[in-house]
């Protein structure tokens, strides 16, 4: 039976989505499959808990600043040779992870997977609504994208926490190899160039600045021998910057980051919230294995199959969450999605505080269940808030602002909660939860305050 050109076309219009979900696939991966390593690799490199709070935030800092850059680039040079360009580079940094015999070497590369994937998953987030003019075509091709990620964020601490226990952590950075050789290969032959050369020009002043705001919080936060003085001065210098860029970016004709967007007061209930969640869930998924194996005596083997049933209800969940917003609007459904975030805190506090390793173990795993339940059906939700609120003629500007507060909030909660921790005892980690639980509460409290009750898009 002859093929017909619809389904050529249909065959061919999938094999894209897919290739470009992999370049997508890789940046959360490499988020989630280094988090069970981390004790492994604060042994065999002589980290503290800083030190290993460095290989996450020194991955997320420079994703964070690259982001500002890479879009510029992307639209002026080809959306396809900047997805390529950071996969080079992604690939490059990956192996010097691999190949890292200290400290300084391994923060330097993951910095260089950092920079690497931002113009990688800026790349390929351009050509998926280039690729796809259609409607409905470019739904259904980010629909697969966003199932692609979920299975990274769902699958990566498991998967790390195999690689990392069967042939070492150098292994959890080689596993990207073959699926960056895959999109080096498959891209130029499936996927075809756009651009935008009088798009926005790239604004250098702007990406120093946020990436030093963010870096002098990081180090204030982290740096334990330094003195308050210094400390403090340093949070006071990144307020300062961060007030500077803000205003940078105001009186800019073309700003990569527009503070317009979060102008009104809904809008900075959506900031709020993205910060909120990263204190509550992703900041606290950092911290988790470090508890396993103080609290629980696993092994990284077993510590990744644990922490299914903190991220695997990010793939099972969020299929239902837009149905309760349609059904109880925002206030309602974000009051229901960050209170069960802020219970699951608030049992693995109690589970770092139990005498009896039994009670420890169950009520670790409830806790972990329940955090996920409560971030799978928030997650998803923010965007499309963001999205709602803000003018349609600002909609890319709010997409990427999310994504890079998202960053940005990130690597503050996961420095935060890093300052609170000061051993690895079992009972140290009440502490670092707690405050997970308090910061998620307060922010979340404001947050919806200034919230509408209801979703724009409610029946």
């Amino acid at each position: 039976m002859p093929i017909s050109t619809f389904d050529v076309k249909r065959e061919r219009s999938v094999l894209v989505t897919l290739v470009l979900g992999l370049g997508i696939f890789l940046v959360p991966f490499d988020i989630t499959v280094v988090v069970v390593a981390l004790p492994g690799i604060a042994r065999n490199l002589g980290f503290s808990v800083d030190g290993a709070v460095w290989v996450i935030d020194a991955y997320s800092l420079a994703f964070t600043g690259a982001l500002l850059a890479s879009g510029a680039l992307a639209d002026r040079f080809g959306r396809r040779r900047s997805m390529l360009a950071g996969n080079a580079v992604f690939l490059a940094a990956s192996i010097a992870c691999g190949l890292a015999t200290n400290g300084p070497m391994l923060l330097a590369a993951r910095a260089g997977q950092g920079v690497g994937a931002a113009f990688l998953v800026t790349g390929a987030l351009a050509l998926v609504a280039g690729t796809f003019p259609d409607r409905e075509q470019r739904a259904r091709a980010f629909g697969i994208v966003g199932v692609v990620s979920g299975v990274a964020m769902a699958l990566g601490p498991t998967l790390g926490g195999l690689l990392a226990s069967w042939f070492g952590w150098r292994f959890i950075f080689y596993a990207n190899i073959p699926f960056c050789i895959a999109l080096a290969l498959a891209g130029p032959r499936l996927v075809a160039e756009t651009s935008e050369p009088n798009g926005r020009p790239l604004d250098p002043l702007g990406v120093a600045l946020l990436t030093i705001a963010l870096g002098l919080a990081v180090d204030a936060l982290l740096r334990r021998d330094g003195s308050l003085a210094l400390r403090l001065s340093c949070l006071a210098g990144s307020a300062a910057v961060a007030l500077l860029f803000v205003l940078q970016q105001w009186r800019s004709r073309h700003p990569v980051f527009d503070p317009r967007v979060f102008a009104t007061s809904a809008m900075v209930a959506v900031g709020a919230l993205l910060t909120a969640i990263q204190f509550g869930y992703w900041a606290l998924l950092v911290y988790l294995p470090l508890f396993l194996s103080a609290g629980l005596f696993m092994s990284m083997e077993v510590a990744g199959m644990a922490l299914l049933a903190a991220t695997l209800p990010m793939l099972l969940i969020p299929l239902i969450g837009g149905r309760f917003v349609t059904r109880w609007g925002w206030r309602r459904f974000f009051v229901v999605a960050f209170g069960i975030i802020v219970a699951g805190d608030g049992l693995l506090v109690f589970a770092a505080l139990a005498a009896d390793p039994a009670k420890r173990l169950a009520v670790t795993m409830a806790g972990m269940l329940t955090i996920g339940v409560g971030a799978a059906l928030a997650n998803p939700q923010m965007s499309g808030v963001a999205l709602a609120l803000a003018p349609p003629a600002q909609a890319g500007m709010t997409s990427a602002m999310t994504l890079i507060v998202r960053q940005a909030g990130f690597s503050i909660s996961i420095a935060a909660l890093g300052a609170s921790l000061g051993t690895t005892d079992v009972a140290a980690f009440a502490l670092p939860f707690s405050l997970a639980a308090l910061a998620t509460l307060l922010i979340m409290t404001a947050a919806l305050v200034l919230l509408p009750a209801k979703s724009s898009y409610a029946a």
